[in-house]
């Protein structure tokens, strides 16, 4: 039993020597958006914060030391036509130099099952796939 985990994004992962926000920007340039067309749609909904076409450019060529905001972010996402997720993770990347791993998708249960599990013997794990194996095949059996 195999539980998704977040799927990397296009240049996410790729090697380069810009940072990842810079990465996602470029990418969307690269793929037809110019830094006015992102400019244009780069507005945060909750805030009304913009991000300006010298400010997308600057990210790409030479970022700040310091992050963006998180109604700078909201706009960016808009901006690039990518999840606001995207750009956290870049931003954490970038600044921090943090990868995010969670599994997207799942409750706080399975979450602490596999926090629980990830401190475990590779026995153990097995085990634990075991005995959920063995209860998922006594339900088909059982027609449920």
């Amino acid at each position: 039993m195999k539980a998704p985990a977040t799927t990397p994004h296009p240049g996410a992962t790729d090697a380069s020597p810009l940072g990842a926000l810079s990465q996602l920007i470029q990418d969307a340039n690269d793929g037809g958006l110019s830094y006015q067309d992102m400019a244009d749609r780069a507005v945060d909904p909750e805030s009304g914060t913009r991000y300006y076409k010298q400010n997308l450019q600057k990210l790409v060529r030479n970022p700040p030391v310091n992050p963006p905001s998180i109604e700078q972010m909201r706009a960016i996402a808009n901006g690039i036509g990518r999840p606001l997720r995207h750009v956290q993770e870049a931003v954490a990347r970038q600044w921090l130099q943090y990868e995010a791993t969670e599994l997207a998708g799942y409750d706080a249960d399975v979450r602490i099952i596999v926090a629980h599990l990830a401190g475990k013997s590779p026995e153990d794990v097995r085990r634990w796939r075991y005995m959920i194996e063995a209860e998922e095949r006594a339900r088909r059996e059982a027609g449920e």
